[in-house]
């Protein structure tokens, strides 16, 4: 039978302080037998985008395209 998990006032300081600022990304938690023993922080950065990089997307897309034509792809 599964051991029900044990989450004190420490783990739950832990929890909102890997969560404290972050905008945009996922907190992953590892239980084993009913005990917190990982915590894993993933986090994205989202720019807004300029003309520049709008640019460099649209010709990054072309070659994908015309490699897929090709059958490379």
């Amino acid at each position: 039978m599964a051991k029900p998990l044990k989450v004190d006032e420490v783990w739950l300081s832990r929890i909102a302080g890997l969560l404290e600022d972050m905008e945009f990304g996922s907190l992953h938690i590892v239980v084993h037998e009913g005990q917190i023993v990982q915590m894993e922080r993933t986090e994205r950065k989202r720019f807004e985008n300029s003309a520049n990089s709008a640019r460099l997307s649209s010709e990054a897309g072309n070659r994908r395209t015309d490699s897929r034509a090709s059958g490379r792809g």
